[in-house]
């Protein structure tokens, strides 16, 4: 497998999508970037560490960002499209948290005391669209998903990486570790 099989990915995160405010600190590639250092850091699987870079490469398929200024109107379920997006290339140990890690806050507002008080201003406005917390019923349905404790490790990463300046690696330092998942067509 050449690096030219993932151009496209490469392509999306040096667009101009990428370069747009993620929330009121960081763009989006520098969030994806600094979950990837944060997953890293904390001895994640190369698998979950691909996940917390391309978890919301749903935002630049699907084009939704908005700016936190702007009124959001509804949920383009960008969890949903990056997974289906990223299967092209890996299996689910990329794509089933990346498919979770919206749902997995939604979880952790339910049963984490002020969990939901720490979320940045943008993604209190995201679970405003995307459903709130969860309700009991909701909660025990995600913890009997095989993928529930990877997918709260992601969330937690993802609410860490809106560092503004933080110091980080390109996206094509991590190619080598994307070609080593890739699954074969």
């Amino acid at each position: 497998m050449s690096t030219a099989d993932l151009q496209h990915l490469v392509d999306l995160y040096d667009g101009p999508l990428a370069r747009r405010f993620y929330d009121e600190a960081v763009t989006e590639l520098a969030h994806g970037l600094q979950a990837a250092e944060l997953a890293r850091a904390a001895g994640a699987s190369d698998a979950l560490v691909a996940a917390a870079l391309l978890h919301d490469v749903g935002h630049l398929v699907v084009g939704d960002l908005v700016a936190i200024d702007e009124d959001l109107d509804g949920d383009a379920h960008h969890e949903a499209a990056g997974a289906r997006h990223l299967r092209r290339w890996f299996g689910s140990e990329v794509c089933g948290p990346v498919a979770l890690h919206v749902t997995a806050k939604r979880f952790l507002c339910a049963v984490r005391p002020g969990y939901l008080e720490d979320l940045s201003p943008s993604s209190v406005r995201s679970l405003a669209v995307q459903g709130g917390p969860m309700n009991g019923p909701e909660v025990e349905r995600f913890r009997s998903n095989p993928a529930w404790a990877d997918a709260v490790a992601l969330r937690e990463w993802d609410d860490q990486a809106k560092v503004a300046g933080a110091e980080t690696t390109t996206f094509t330092d991590w190619l080598p570790l994307l070609e080593s998942l890739r699954i074969s067509a």
